[in-house]
């Protein structure tokens, strides 16, 4: 137990130093396990654990969607989701940021990438609002909350890493997605609703659209429509695997940039090199969490933290929100991904211990590591949204997100109490 938690104060140490999280993890993994095995021994699992991360066919689940986020991303999906949302909320007050919220939830639904959610809806949306008069600190909130719906609402590749390390359906936590994806999306709205109610020259109205216009604007977003239904549709019915619907998505992708005239050769090299870099990323960043759970593993620190609930006799709810303070807690030093493969090999085994649906808790997990996007002193949004806007600082943005932490302070409440939100889709699949 001593040996595991020293293990994650280095692991914090060395990558607030500056080393990357996924090197830091791999080498305070094998040294931790060497130092209870042998060097041999820690070189063969952690060779092991490469070479049948590169080899399991699931994980070709990662850049098939990856891929299908990028293309989409080079095929001004965005500016038609956010003109179609605006087109119908836009004349309210705060319309142009519930619309960045609503489009960002349409974006995450063919993206699966948080961060490129935000980056993208971000440099349509703060624009607009901008010009309209919206303050600072709600037109950047808006679009950094809502970026954050692009690992809840599916395709997800954080849901793809939990899935595959707890041996859990994809497919079943895909569909558990959609409807706390979509509750809040409602919350981040009703959050913009009480920003312009404190302050109304914080999200002043803009012009109403007469409905020829809306209905032409809704028309415009049928690829992203369609190409959600198909791979999350199929997945659902049974028609195909989430596996087989990531290589449908990525070549229905692919299709919607050809038929709209941005699909270059320049363009392609560019999106494959994306892919390329980014699913490289995430499977280092998987190798390395793989090993420090090793070392974890056989450190004894599932072990003993379960010993531990069962001495104090603890309530399964009090055991659980204990587990989502420490999320909270170490969402503000690490991102999502991290955060997944530091803390799932730990506290799986106690949940379903304590008799709960790996379903539903992959979906708080999600939830609650969702917020580690925007708190402090981390928030990834927070600082690609500063960065995209220079004339924007850090701290406008962290004010700006305040009511959106406390709308998915509710909506976590709400998902623990209700389990059925989140249940009730799965239990339906073929």
């Amino acid at each position: 137990m001593l040996a595991g938690i020293l293990g994650f104060i280095a692991l914090i140490g060395v990558s607030l130093a500056g080393v990357p999280m996924a090197f830091a993890m791999l080498a305070i993994g094998l040294v931790g396990f060497a130092l209870f095995k042998d060097w041999n021994a820690a070189f063969y699992m952690a060779g092991q654990i490469s070479y049948e991360t590169a080899q399991n066919y699931g994980l070709s689940v990662v850049p098939m969607f990856v891929l299908m986020g990028n293309l989409i991303n080079h095929s001004r999906l965005s500016k038609e989701l956010y003109d179609a949302a605006n087109a119908f909320l836009g004349h309210r007050r705060g319309g142009l940021a519930m619309a960045t919220i609503v489009a960002c939830g349409g974006f995450a639904a063919v993206c699966g990438s948080s961060v490129a959610t935000a980056a993208t809806l971000g440099k349509v949306a703060i624009p607009e609002m901008r010009r309209f008069g919206y303050a600072d600190s709600l037109a950047a909130g808006s679009v950094a909350a809502g970026g954050t719906l692009g690992i809840l609402i599916p395709p997800s590749v954080v849901m793809v890493i939990y899935g595959i390390m707890t041996s859990t359906d994809i497919g079943k936590l895909f569909a558990a997605g959609i409807l706390p994806g979509l509750l809040g999306v409602g919350l981040y709205m009703a959050a913009v609703k009480y920003v312009v109610w404190r302050d109304p020259e914080a999200g002043p109205p803009g012009p109403r659209l007469p409905w020829t216009v809306r209905w032409k604007a809704l028309a415009n977003v049928w690829a992203a429509a369609g190409l959600f239904l198909v791979v999350i549709g199929g997945i659902y019915q049974g028609v195909f695997t989430p596996t087989e619907a990531a290589g449908i998505g990525a070549f229905g992708a692919f299709v919607i940039a050809l038929l709209r005239g941005t699909l270059t050769v320049l363009v392609m090299l560019r999106v494959l090199a994306e892919t390329v870099r980014t699913s490289s990323i995430l499977f280092m960043v998987l190798i390395g969490g793989l090993v420090f759970s090793n070392f974890i593993n056989i450190a004894g620190m599932p072990e003993a933290i379960s010993g531990w609930v069962t001495e104090r006799q603890l309530s399964p709810t009090a055991v659980l929100f204990t587990i989502l303070a420490i999320f909270v807690l170490l969402g503000c030093v690490l991102e999502s991904m991290t955060m997944i493969l530091l803390t799932i090999p730990v506290f799986f085994p106690i949940v379903m211990q304590l008799g709960f649906d790996p379903v539903w808790f992959g979906i708080i997990v999600v939830v609650v590591t969702e917020v580690s996007l925007i708190t402090p002193p981390v928030g990834l949004n927070v600082f690609v949204i500063s960065g995209l806007f220079r004339d924007i600082s850090t701290a406008t943005v962290f004010r700006g997100i305040t009511p959106f932490l406390v709308a998915d302070v509710v909506r976590i409440a709400i998902l623990v109490f209700v389990p059925w939100i989140v249940l009730v889709l799965p239990s339906m699949m073929r």
